[in-house]
């Protein structure tokens, strides 16, 4: 369990990078993905094929790689909406709108799982939204930027509660490989279409932009995927959404050494950093206790 948490938060550091090559990277959103994918989807295609082991193997067209196919055009999606967010405001925005996500999660989850609303998820949201708010304020004068930010938290919202189902049944190689050769199909077919019957202009990336896609594509696509699906293994996605706010305050250190932005670390920044780290300790005090409960049910109910 400690080596789950251990590989959720090296994939939320390297999701920290996300945002930044969104803004070093001169193509425009949907081609940013496609390319993202489209090298993904080789690399872990090559690892899957030398890797995977042949009893777990199964027919490429089958229902269930069908439906991973389907969840990886949302990760795509989600992505689209993330960098057009980026492109369309600032870095932080654009991570600020991600951070809504473990509030749809809280959410959506029950009505997707058909479960009951849990006042304590719901709660801790509000408590991370809290936080977000007094790092960032509210700016309207990027509604565009928001509004595609919204959207692409609600994508990996509905995208990790799917995910959640397969990491439990399939390899987290496999599943990975087939989200991302999902999205490269997804995407694909939506830039034909827009090639035909708008002005999109396909593009080929330069040099300098091919560098950062395929930095972006092995580290903070490949293994960012394949240690978050290792975290869902053993962490319900709720916790994982919420614990990826922290991903705002990464973001922020990463750029002020990266770019040398003079980030403005006032003391809403400190007190609303407290608000998202609380409401993130939380919830794994909560789940910690949840699994001693039922441990000490289950050892309780042993025959003696």
């Amino acid at each position: 369990m400690n080596r789950s948490y251990l590989e959720l938060h090296v994939a939320i550091i390297l999701a920290g990078f996300t945002g930044l090559f969104g803004k070093l990277v001169t193509l425009n959103e949907m081609l940013l993905v496609f390319y993202r994918v489209l090298f993904s989807s080789a690399v872990l295609l090559i690892l899957l094929k030398y890797l995977q082991r042949r009893k777990t193997s199964v027919p490429f067209w089958s229902k269930t790689n069908g439906l991973m196919l389907a969840n990886g055009v949302l990760l795509a999606l989600h992505w689209v909406f993330f960098f057009g967010s980026i492109k369309a405001s600032t870095v932080s925005l654009g991570i600020l709108c991600f951070c809504l996500t473990s509030f749809f999660t809280a959410i959506l989850e029950p009505l997707i799982n058909r479960k009951r609303f849990s006042i304590r998820n719901l709660g801790l949201s509000t408590l991370s939204l809290i936080g977000i708010a007094l790092i960032f304020g509210f700016d309207s004068s990027y509604r565009l930027g928001i509004a595609l930010g919204v959207i692409s938290s609600i994508f990996i919202s509905v995208f990790t509660i799917f995910n959640e189902r397969f990491i439990h049944r399939h390899d987290t190689l496999k599943v990975t490989t087939f989200q991302m050769v999902g999205g490269f199909i997804g995407l694909g077919c939506i830039i034909l279409l827009f090639t035909q019957f708008t002005d999109f202009v396909f593009q080929l990336p330069n040099t300098s932009d091919l560098g950062y896609l395929l930095i972006l594509s092995l580290f903070c696509t490949v293994l960012l995927c394949l240690l978050l699906n290792n975290a869902l293994r053993h962490i319900s996605s709720f916790t994982v959404n919420l614990s990826f706010n922290l991903e705002p305050i990464y973001t922020i250190i990463l750029s002020a050494i990266i770019f040398n932005e003079a980030a403005d670390f006032t003391l809403s920044f400190w007190v609303g950093l407290s608000f998202i780290v609380l409401s993130i300790l939380l919830q794994t005090l909560f789940a910690r206790a949840s699994r001693k409960r039922i441990k000490a049910q289950t050892l309780s109910e042993l025959p003696t």
